[in-house]
């Protein structure tokens, strides 16, 4: 097994990489299947993929130092994208190496399309009735939590066609996303359905999430609803955390970073870097768009929590681990980050137009690691 997971890697690898570095990852493969050690041929797979995740995803240009972002033309919900491929990818790796079913490979990469194609389909319906929407979406987790599939005392699940979803996942992080740009009443009120919603389920690692971006928020709008909303958050989290959660580990979903290192060390390590793929975009975003600051900070704390909780306790590991929820909830949450990035676009914009040397602050712009980049 560990030799057809060897070759499955060296061929993904081979297909991350770009068109002229064909004939590496020609070699690659005939490389991994040519080693006779099970472990030093997957230990070079792994290795082989890095290296193309770096060619293909590299944030500097070797012709100047523009960022991902920049080269997609300012469109943060395509990095992410990007970025989910690639965390999902090194996750489908890793189950391969460790003899996970077919069917948990399968099951994540249909999420992955049918999130992309959500978010191609959904960025397009325009939202007349945002906050309407909001307490729709929050009504459900609330619903989740009284007639959903329960496990153990904990009722965190619901069974869409012999598969098992975890609402959380999904809603969550789009409702703390679609709060930090619209901070009105009923989206405030939805996000007290959700706080009171996972703290009955109960589900710590989304209830903490929940609070984290709340408090994030609440560092750069510290506005009324957003107080009332970090004072539910954090009472939900609170909550939460009394309640009994006896969850056993599930293999392939839960303790995942232990369990790619006990495979191997470099399988722990992919599993590593496809965590922290998800944090990618918002780690430039902030740094790239500082006008739209807050739905970066928002969405890097809900998934940083995840993956936190991921790292403490029993709860699913976003993307790298085994589960839909996770992958759609990850790309369906993209929703609420901008379809352009407006510092990337005013920086290549003000590189556009000549700097007059008479005028106040121009040679600093022109000048900055900024507009030297755009």
């Amino acid at each position: 097994m560990s030799r057809r997971a060897a070759l499955l890697i060296a061929r993904l690898a081979a297909r991350l990489l770009p068109r002229r570095l064909d004939g590496w990852g020609r070699a690659m493969v005939a490389e991994a299947g040519a080693i006779d050690g099970r472990l030093a041929a997957l230990g070079f797979a792994f290795g082989c993929l890095g290296c193309a995740l770096r060619a293909r995803m590299g944030f500097h240009l070797t012709t100047g130092d523009r960022t991902m972002m920049d080269m997609l033309g300012g469109r943060p919900r395509r990095l992410a994208m990007l970025c989910a491929a690639g965390a999902t990818g090194l996750g489908l790796a890793w189950m391969a190496a460790a003899g996970a079913p077919l069917r948990h490979l399968a099951v994540n990469a249909v999420a992955l399309i049918l999130g992309i194609l959500a978010v191609a389909l959904l960025s397009r319906v325009r939202d007349v009735r945002r906050g309407v929407v909001d307490l729709m979406l929050a009504a459900l987790l609330l619903l989740t939590a009284l007639a959903g599939v329960s496990a153990g005392g904990v009722t965190r699940w619901v069974a869409v066609g012999g598969v098992l979803l975890q609402p959380s996942l999904l809603l969550v992080p789009i409702l703390a996303l679609r709060f930090a740009s619209s901070r009105d009443a009923l989206s405030t009120a939805a996000i007290l359905v959700a706080a009171l919603a996972l703290a009955l389920q109960p589900d710590r690692a989304m209830a903490g999430a929940l609070a984290a971006a709340m408090a994030v928020l609440a560092l750069l709008r510290p506005e009324r609803n957003v107080l009332i909303a970090l004072a539910a958050g954090g009472a939900g989290f609170a909550a939460a955390l009394l309640r009994t959660d006896p969850s056993p580990a599930m293999l392939y979903v839960d303790q995942v970073f232990v369990s790619a290192f006990a495979v191997h060390a470099l399988v722990g390590l992919a599993v590593a870097v496809g965590a922290v793929l998800l944090l990618v975009p918002a780690a430039i975003g902030l740094l790239r768009d500082p006008g739209n600051r807050a739905a970066y900070a928002v969405f890097g704390a809900i998934w940083l929590a995840a993956i936190a909780a991921a790292l403490l306790g029993n709860y699913p590991t976003p993307l790298v681990g085994y589960g839909g929820s996770a992958i759609l909830g990850y790309l369906v949450s993209l929703l609420g980050l901008p379809g352009r990035a407006e510092g990337i676009v005013a920086g290549r914009q003000g590189a556009e137009r000549p700097a007059d040397p008479e005028a106040p602050g121009d040679s600093l712009r022109a000048g900055s690691p900024l507009a030297q980049s755009a």
